[in-house]
């Protein structure tokens, strides 16, 4: 039971050989782009949820940081779709991975920072020292401040990994216990398969939003340095 539970986070392989790029690149196949005059149903209500996307995420962004709108609109529409594809049975969910959510959140915590450094300078700095703090605690809360900087993309990564790995495992263990109990109590069964149900249901939102919150807190981390 133990190596089953945690068997869907492992990495797959084919042949010996990782196949998690493949598997990353799985979504993208599922927004294709037409240069047809009249788009069917699929095509025009992707377009209409990436304008919807754009136009709240960068609402109150500076020129600068809407010159970031298209990574943006990129990165939730990736991790929502990765997200979802993950709830399908026998699948592998790459956000679930701490090391690939790492890979996204610290480029992108890191290219903000840089850019407040760049071009606002001295408001970046002032971050680590608020106006009025006295003197002896000067030291300490520069520590404080550069410590909250750098734990800024440790955060982003956790907390989609965390949210992730948690629906997953619960799906698992209800979805066991479910089968279980076919065989010994079938109307305890039917209570435990109705609790599955709406735990997935509750997945799929968190699939979704997971994929927002990630996305809201770079393009936040990018409104305070442009």
């Amino acid at each position: 039971m133990n190596e089953n539970l945690f068997a869907s986070f492992a990495t797959p392989t084919l042949m010996g050989l990782p196949i998690v790029i493949p598997i990353i690149m799985l979504p993208t196949l599922f927004f294709k782009t037409t240069n047809k005059l009249i788009n069917n149903r699929v095509t025009t209500a992707q377009q209409w949820l990436i304008k919807l996307i754009t136009k709240q995420m960068m609402f109150t962004h500076s020129p600068k940081g809407r010159t970031w709108s298209l990574m943006l609109t990129s990165l939730i529409i990736f991790i929502g779709s990765t997200n979802l594809l993950g709830l399908l049975p026998h699948t592998f969910t790459p956000t679930t991975q701490l090391s690939m959510n790492l890979g996204m959140a610290i480029p992108m915590w890191a290219g903000t920072v840089i850019l407040g450094f760049r071009h606002k300078t001295k408001a970046s700095l002032a971050h680590f020292l608020p106006q009025g703090t006295p003197i002896i605690l000067i030291p300490m809360l520069v520590m404080i401040e550069t410590i909250s900087l750098f734990i800024q993309p440790m955060a982003l990564a956790v907390r989609l990994t965390a949210n992730i790995t948690a629906g997953h495992l619960l799906i698992h263990l209800i979805g066991g216990a479910t089968l279980v109990l076919t065989t010994i109590n079938l109307p305890t069964a039917s209570i435990t398969f109705l609790i599955l149900t709406m735990l997935t249901i509750l997945e799929l939102a968190v699939a979704m939003i997971q994929a927002y919150v990630f996305t809201l807190l770079v393009s936040l981390y990018l409104q305070d340095n442009t």
